[in-house]
């Protein structure tokens, strides 16, 4: 039986509750995807506006263009952006995957110190606001271009960005090794295996699936970050987000709703292989998916 299905004993009440409940669901997910939603067909547009022509209204096929996908592929700066995006993108997440799944595996242990408090730490990206962390690294660079040029490079963008991952693969790590089951680390030990050799062959397989999502979160918040870009980069580091909210500002294009149409695809993408790695994780620890 499905877990949304009417039990067969529900009585008028618990059935019309039912429905209730299901029809706010409805909306609630509506509310939230719509504007979403809106921006596929109106990256579609063959004309240069904001909003649905009367043409496209009445699906006439002349309403409708590839010229804005045509135009994104054919711009440089448009190119160049998206190369920057993954790029950077691309170092963050290993960056932030390496120390993220380290710091998962410390604490992890029973005998690690004040986790509550460690855990806060590498958390608090996730919850002080975006534009107090982009500030702090920006006058933390400041500081330290005396002894290592950060801000307007390459190192410096993947380094934040590294900082904003982190605690979303810390997060997807310390939840799958909470149902690890630490007797098969003792017993690889017992039979001679060393440290680094139980690491590969048996945790790391096991946490594997928690790994590649945190790697996935950390590489979407990395590729659709803006705020932090906008703060340390320089001309030469415009990245797809940072794009977009210069062509909103100084010149409205419908070019920008064939990116953001691209960039919903992949999100949904990656989301969907999170969730695939999900179900596959609760697998191996013997759980059923929900």
């Amino acid at each position: 039986m499905s877990q949304v299905s009417l039990p067969q004993h529900a009585g008028a009440i618990e059935t019309i509750w039912h429905y209730l409940f299901i029809f706010i669901c409805a909306v609630v997910f509506l509310f939230l995807i719509a504007p979403i939603l809106v921006i596929i067909p109106l990256s579609f547009n063959s004309e240069p506006y904001f909003t649905f022509t009367s043409d496209m209204l009445a699906l006439k096929p002349s309403a409708f263009s590839m010229r804005w996908y045509e135009d994104f592929m054919a711009k440089e700066i448009w190119q160049r952006s998206i190369g920057n995006s993954f790029f950077i993108a691309t170092f963050a997440t290993l960056l932030a995957t390496t120390l993220g799944t380290i710091a998962a595996l410390g604490l992890s242990r029973s005998e690690m110190p004040y986790k509550g408090i460690v855990m806060g730490l590498l958390i608090s990206p996730m919850i002080v606001p975006l534009v107090i962390t982009a500030a702090g690294i920006f006058f933390f660079y400041a500081v330290m271009n005396e002894y290592i040029p950060l801000t307007g490079t390459y190192l410096g963008i993947i380094l934040a960005h590294a900082v904003l991952g982190t605690p979303f693969v810390v997060i997807t790590v310390t939840a799958t090794l909470s149902g690890f089951d630490h007797s098969l680390t003792r017993a690889g030990a017992m039979l001679g295996a060393n440290p680094t050799t139980v690491f590969f062959k048996i945790i790391m397989p096991l946490i594997l699936p928690g790994v590649i999502s945190g790697a996935l979160f950390a590489f979407v918040t990395s590729f659709d970050e803006v705020v932090v870009v906008l703060f340390v980069a320089s001309v030469e580091q415009q990245t797809i987000p940072r794009q977009m909210w210069a062509g909103i500002r100084e010149s409205i294009s419908p070019t920008i709703l064939a990116v953001a149409t691209i960039l919903i695809c992949i999100s949904i993408m990656l989301l969907a292989t999170v969730e695939i790695l999900r179900r596959r994780s609760e697998k191996l620890r013997g759980m059923s998916p929900g």
